[in-house]
């Protein structure tokens, strides 16, 4: 018998859940309708259940793009991203540089985007998708003890099968949070609330997100519980998030994680997190 690789995901996000996921996956429900997730980011989560359907919504491009491509033409993103690891071996910091400085909008074929975007992150600065306020990637490259995996061929296969039930939307969590019915599973991964000056990355899109998009997810969020569906949450642990999230509809779980990305790195700690859930009577 044959068994299909795993899949695991195939580029590291800011606040990615590999390292939740034994405590995520004891919360999720027995059984549920549609997987929602409306952060995508990562999707460790997703590609440990790999449900049978599901609707996958981020609101940056470029992990849309590469979402889709990914699902559609893995074969492709693999070609593409052999020939830019064949370059970074020979050109470095140079050929970085100049990957990096493509106007992803100028690039029309779907699989040239998703290779491009694994490319920078498999090969910037700790991982980091960070853009600018005019929507530009600006990492630097990462120094590495050995060289990195940049094409990981059976991975990406594998996310390729795992993505073939989902539907794969590009849109604000307002839009598609709003689409949850009865007995569906949200899982909702937002940009933390900032726990410091040092510790408040939310730049993974040029507008941001703030304490106004932290509001309005909670009221969301109230009301997809009442509509009778299972809820997962996790955020920053502390009074702001416990404020938003009322003990009469969710419970409020403390768990402790060590966060690394951050732009001093004596805040490299491990914090208190939230993982919050909640489910219509």
């Amino acid at each position: 018998m044959v068994v299909e690789p795993k899949a695991r995901p195939f580029i590291k996000w800011a606040g990615g859940k590999s390292k939740l996921l034994p405590e995520l996956l004891k919360r999720v429900p027995a059984s549920y309708g549609v997987y929602r997730e409306p952060f995508l980011g990562g999707g460790a989560l997703f590609f440990a259940l790999s449900p049978k359907r599901a609707v996958l919504s981020d609101i940056n491009p470029s992990l849309y793009a590469t979402y889709r491509a990914v699902q559609a033409n893995v074969e492709g993103v693999i070609d593409s991203l052999k020939a830019l690891e064949e370059g970074h071996v020979r050109g470095g910091l140079e050929h970085y540089l100049k990957i990096r400085a493509i106007d992803e909008a100028q690039i029309s074929d779907g699989a040239s985007i998703a290779a491009r975007m694994i490319y920078l992150n498999k090969t910037c600065f700790n991982g980091l998708w960070r853009v600018n306020k005019k929507g530009k990637f600006n990492v630097p490259m990462g120094r590495f003890a050995s060289p990195p995996t940049i094409c990981d061929e059976e991975n990406l296969r594998a996310c390729s099968g795992a993505l073939q039930g989902a539907d794969i939307v590009l849109g604000d969590f307002r839009e598609t949070l709003s689409r949850a019915r009865k007995r569906d599973f949200v899982y909702l991964d937002p940009p933390y609330v900032p726990m410091s000056k040092t510790a408040n990355f939310t730049a993974y899109t040029k507008e941001g997100f703030g304490m106004t998009d932290q509001q309005d997810l909670a009221t969301l969020t109230k009301f997809v519980v009442d509509r009778g569906a299972h809820v997962l949450l996790s955020n920053a642990g502390n009074s702001t998030v416990s404020s938003l999230y009322p003990k009469t509809m969710f419970k409020i779980e403390e768990v402790s994680m060590r966060r690394n990305i951050n732009c001093v790195s004596e805040g490299r700690v491990s914090m208190v997190e939230y993982l919050i859930t909640g489910k219509s009577r």
